[in-house]
């Protein structure tokens, strides 16, 4: 019988991360490299997918995407592939979140756009679905394939829109409906792509990034655990839903809230 280190070993696997030149997916980074597997950096700015890399050491390669780009998506995908040497892991944390500087987004409801709605479905929603099928023969090859989607808790709860008053924050709508879909995607791909490869999700709750203290309060105030997320908190969560330690879970979707969710 393995031993816990046995399950949670991930060397030689090789994975595929969106977003990961942001502060979450340092965090997912980290835990991959640190478990031994080895992880092309995805983002849309190649500077900083190259900064990310070289912070990593060798266990990761810069590979620079738009991934709101069908053609450039699935091209990113196939290369990772190739230059990995396959596939074991496919994680996307790439998104619009409230603080996304892109016109029609991050305004009133009244104000947003046709137009930031759509480009945020494609980079949040659209670019999973179009990762997966990519992936989905590599993966299946594997034998240990694992994909898990980034979701959040206003996947599963709409927001409380008083946490944001007196502030310059946002709520935008099209971020709590494009994680939601996330939700459902994890759904479906669990049965589609089960036995060979597991489909799960990490809805995290609000992560602190210096937000004005009256927002934090509040916020703190509803959150059993009494504080916001920090990117460590993500850590276990993935190394649990990357490695072996989950072998026997697919279509679940983890909460990493503080209990956010259970009132």
């Amino acid at each position: 019988m393995r031993t816990i280190h046995d399950l949670m070993n991930l060397t030689g696997r090789r994975a595929y991360l969106t977003g990961g030149a942001g502060h979450i997916g340092l965090a997912v980074a980290e835990t991959l490299v640190e478990l031994g597997a080895m992880v092309a950096i995805v983002d849309l700015d190649p500077e900083r997918c190259q900064q990310r890399a070289t912070e990593l050491g060798q266990a990761a390669i810069p590979l620079p995407c738009d991934i709101s780009s069908e053609p450039e998506l699935r091209f990113s995908v196939n290369e990772a592939i190739k230059r990995l040497g396959g596939l074991d892991i496919l994680i996307h944390c790439a998104a619009y979140v409230g603080t996304t500087q892109v016109p029609g987004w991050a305004v009133g409801f009244e104000s947003q756009s046709v137009s930031a709605w759509e480009n945020a479905l494609r980079v949040n929603l659209t670019s999973a679905f179009i990762m997966a099928q990519e992936a989905r023969e590599a993966l299946i090859a594997s034998g240990h394939g694992s994909v898990i989607l980034f979701s959040s808790i206003y996947g599963v709860v709409g927001p409380d829109m008083s946490l944001y008053t007196g502030t310059q924050m946002a709520n935008p709508i099209g971020y709590g409906a494009s994680k939601g879909g996330l939700l459902q995607l994890t759904r479906y791909l669990a049965t589609l792509l089960a036995p060979r490869v597991r489909v799960n999700a990490i809805s995290p709750g609000g992560v602190w990034r210096g937000q004005p203290d009256t927002f934090r309060e509040r916020y703190e105030s509803k959150t059993p655990l009494n504080r916001m997320v920090v990117e460590e908190d993500i850590k276990g969560a993935v190394a649990y839903l990357a490695s072996d330690l989950s072998a026997y879970v697919t279509g679940h979707n983890l909460m990493v809230d503080g209990g956010w969710t259970t009132w």
